[in-house]
């Protein structure tokens, strides 16, 4: 079990690995500051027992110096530290952001409102926020207390074994704030992650949530989830507070009793008057970074929870390493015992042993609501993988390498924030303006797009406003489109389409037959088969019928038990 947790954890701590050069720049600049902290000490020590003695303003000013030195030299050792911290920060942040986003969206994909998908980007930041914190400081500076520890035994021995003893008291104050914080800190994660869930849908269309009349009911669910996790977590907070408290109680009195302690010796001549004051502020040089761990320990707890949820992202969905570029694919598709499913199912919905189209065909898939329609459409678009099977696309496996080998076009509408021609091209940093103007004229939506106020230009928000529902459609049917796809996969395109839409669509089909490239639509409508050669009837996740369109349609007419199919095959033949 520890070797498979150590295991899902291998590409973060290879992120790690590669600040260890920073990692060490941090260890010895906290090396330089600590020893010379030692600088206040020994001051004090030497105004006490030499300068008071003498009575020497030569030495004093000397010795003032010579501290004012050393403690510019403090300031600037510490202001590296903390600006390498931020670099390593930052560094991680940067190696993990797009692998993490990727990993995110493909946990999404798989086990939709999964907590290490949603919570992904807050985890990435909780380790750079600790990381910049001070607690990682107080860590590094905790290293250094045996040195202060062994100081105060050179002083005198019942210095450092009091010292010492309230340490570790410190120390298991330490380990108790951490455990009681971790019960509560656990429980409020389900409600976290439900009340996340629900935001993030609420986010997607608040004008329908309200519309429909979800807004309060839905609303009143998240604050329940939100008020849940926060009591749970104020819980925490107030426990690692009351630990804080004690902790600087503790501290203080610490310091007073190595105080009293020493004055005691000094009484007895066992101990210079410099070395007395000394003592105390070793003492709490000593002790502080333990308090600082413990008033900032319940970021470190929701770090380490951070670093976990992760881990087990990360470990979900494995990186994929580059493959050899293959040259783009002959259009021939072909299936092979595929077994499909949405995700989140527990079994196949979707169950086809073979199906082959060639260059210059058009599939049309049809069957009632709930028959697999749309799970074959992402299945050889490569939304969804095959839980068996095969699909391969020109005797390649999908998916490919090349993105716009496959055009798809889904049932919903899906344009993200940004200009008409950044999503035609999906946002490819240096796109080819041919290519969109042509995605477009092929896709039948160039004459609509110049109508639009900037044109190209015109700027959309999330989800296609202000664009009616026909003109968001033709704009995903040109990025389909874009890069000349071989296959194209359309999942219900006529669902906002007027009849200039629907014209604009039979264009691309025929483009599509034209080049020489293959289709696949799914359709409630018949109009939309008036273009297809093939027809794959499916009923219930099985294949009914596979043909010749006419064949197929006057077969389903003549035998077909199923009213739901009968009446499809009535309306496609009308």
């Amino acid at each position: 079990m520890r070797e498979q947790h150590l295991d899902e954890q291998h590409e973060l701590r290879a992120a790690l690995r590669e600040v260890t050069g920073l990692c060490a720049a941090v260890f010895g600049f906290s090396a330089l500051v600590n020893l010379l902290i030692f600088t206040g000490p020994l001051y004090m020590m030497q105004v006490y027992d030499r300068v008071l003695a003498a009575h020497s303003v030569e030495t004093l000013l000397a010795l003032s110096v010579i501290a004012l030195v050393m403690f510019v030299f403090i300031g600037l050792f510490d202001a590296i530290r903390g600006l390498v911290l931020l670099r390593i920060g930052a560094r991680m942040q940067k190696r993990l952001d797009a692998r993490v986003m990727v990993a995110a969206l493909r946990r999404l994909e798989q086990t939709p409102g999964a907590a290490e998908g949603l919570a992904a980007e807050q985890d990435v930041e909780a380790l750079h926020r600790l990381i910049a914190s001070p607690v990682v400081v107080a860590l590094c500076d905790v290293v250094w207390a045996p040195l202060f520890l062994a100081a105060l035994f050179v002083f005198d021995a019942a210095l450092g074994w009091l010292a010492l003893g309230g340490g570790g008291f410190l120390v298991l104050l330490a380990l108790m704030a951490g455990w009681l914080a971790r019960e509560p800190l656990s429980v409020a994660a389900p409600p976290a992650a439900a009340a996340a869930r629900l935001a993030a849908q609420m986010r997607v269309d608040p004008s329908g949530l309200r519309a429909t009349g979800l807004s309060a009911g839905v609303l009143r669910l998240w604050t329940d989830h939100s008020m849940s996790a926060l009591s749970f977590r104020v819980t925490a907070m107030d426990r690692t507070a009351m630990v804080g408290a004690a902790t600087r109680a503790l501290r203080m009195a610490l310091q007073s009793a190595v105080l009293g302690l020493g004055a005691l010796l000094v009484l007895r001549d066992e101990l210079g008057a410099g070395a007395l004051f000394a003592a105390s502020v070793m003492t709490g040089r000593a002790l502080a970074p333990v308090e600082i761990a413990i008033s900032q320990w319940t970021m470190v707890t929701r770090a380490l929870e951070a670093w976990q949820r992760l881990a087990r992202l990360l470990e979900s969905a494995p990186d994929i390493s580059p493959r050899l570029p293959l040259p783009r694919p002959e259009a021939r598709l072909e299936v092979r015992g595929l077994r499909a499913r949405p995700p989140g199912a527990t079994r196949p919905t979707l169950w086809i042993d073979r199906l082959e189209l060639r260059p210059g065909q058009v599939l049309g898939v049809i069957g009632p609501s709930g028959s697999g329609k749309s799970t074959f459409a992402r299945a050889v678009a490569a939304v969804w993988p095959p839980q068996a099977g095969s699909i391969r696309l020109g005797g390649a496996k999908l998916p490919l390498q090349d993105d716009t080998a496959v055009g798809y076009l889904p049932q919903t509408i899906f344009l993200i924030e940004g200009t008409v021609a950044q999503n035609i091209a999906r946002f490819a940093p240096e796109p080819d303006h041919g290519a969109i103007i042509a995605a477009a004229r092929n896709a039948g939506a160039h004459e609509m797009i110049l109508g639009l106020p900037q044109g190209y230009d015109t700027r959309l928000a999330f989800g296609g406003a202000p664009l009616s529902g026909g003109q968001a459609q033709r704009i995903s049917l040109a990025r389909a489109m874009f890069g000349n796809p071989v296959m194209l996969v359309l999942d219900e395109p006529h669902a906002h389409l007027d009849h200039a839409g629907a014209e604009a669509l039979a264009q691309t089909l025929r483009h599509v037959r034209a080049g020489g490239g293959i289709a696949v639509i799914t359709a409630h409508r018949p109009v939309a088969l008036a273009l297809c050669d093939l027809i794959l009837v499916l009923d219930e996740g099985r294949v009914r019928a596979f043909g010749p369109r006419d064949q197929v349609l006057r077969a389903m007419l003549q035998s077909s038990a199923n009213t739901t199919l009968r009446a499809v095959a009535t309306a496609a033949r009308a």
